[in-house]
């Protein structure tokens, strides 16, 4: 079965793989890499964890966000 990921859904979640660990330092490099809002990233990044093809794509990142997440 084909990926229904996008190449911006991919982009999204190595940059979440690779961001920067100061908040500050990832809020503006989400702006200058990816072109969006800190909030929408966030939503976005939301939306993704719920995706199976995300969780076949990076394993351990969406495991691990979903952890967070759930520790809230």
């Amino acid at each position: 079965m084909p990926s229904t990921l996008s190449d911006s859904d991919r982009t999204l979640l190595d940059f979440e793989a690779r961001a920067p660990r100061s908040l500050g330092a990832k809020e503006e490099s989400i702006r200058q890499e990816l072109g969006l809002t800190p909030t929408r990233y966030y939503q976005r990044l939301n939306l993704l964890l719920e995706s199976p093809d995300a969780l076949a794509y990076a394993p351990q990142l969406v495991r691990r966000l979903r952890a967070l997440r759930e520790r809230g």
